[in-house]
């Protein structure tokens, strides 16, 4: 019996037998949708093999993070932290956490990389904001300048920050 799948040209529920995306109907999309998955490929791969890991410091850390002694400090933050997410915990809101951050940057103090007080259990939507503090407070990013602010470790500092930004940034689209 063959393989099959849904069609994904918009409103078609019709069948595409695998290795195709489209039916029978709409088989002329197929090209134009295998081009932007390979350009797609091509550009992820540029980036994960050039951009991100752009000098020796950077592969440093990314070598770092595929290590046994990263796993097994992981696991001791999510056991402390409960796996619950610390700065939506300090703003009075409990939600699951994913995701180890440190709390200083890695970028700005590579001396705190390995510390346990330095790491604490995120979610992905406070991660995603306090990375946005990280770039407009201590110049992180590819193209960030240093800002010469001092560290700050407070986490319920660190997370009514965040989300200054994060309502910012909201109040500006709408």
């Amino acid at each position: 019996m063959p393989r099959i799948r849904r069609c994904r040209y918009p409103n078609c529920h019709e069948f595409a037998f695998i290795p195709n995306h489209y039916c029978k109907k709409h088989i002329a999309h197929e090209k134009e949708y295998e081009t932007k998955q390979n350009c797609n490929k091509q550009s992820q791969w540029r980036y994960n093999h050039i951009t991100r890991y752009r000098n020796p410091v950077k592969a440093k850390q990314n070598k770092f993070y595929h290590s046994k002694q990263w796993r097994e400090m992981r696991a001791i933050v999510f056991k402390r932290d409960y796996h619950l997410c610390q700065y939506c915990k300090a703003r009075g809101q409990l939600s699951e956490g994913n995701i180890v951050d440190h709390i200083l940057p890695v970028e700005r103090y590579p001396e705190d990389m390995k510390n346990l007080q330095n790491m604490v259990t995120c979610c992905g939507r406070c991660h995603y904001w306090k990375t946005r503090f990280e770039e407009q407070y201590y110049g992180t990013g590819l193209h960030g300048k240093p800002t010469g602010n001092p560290p700050i470790t407070d986490v319920k500092l660190i997370a009514n920050l965040s989300q200054k930004i994060a309502n910012e940034r909201h109040r500006t689209s709408s």
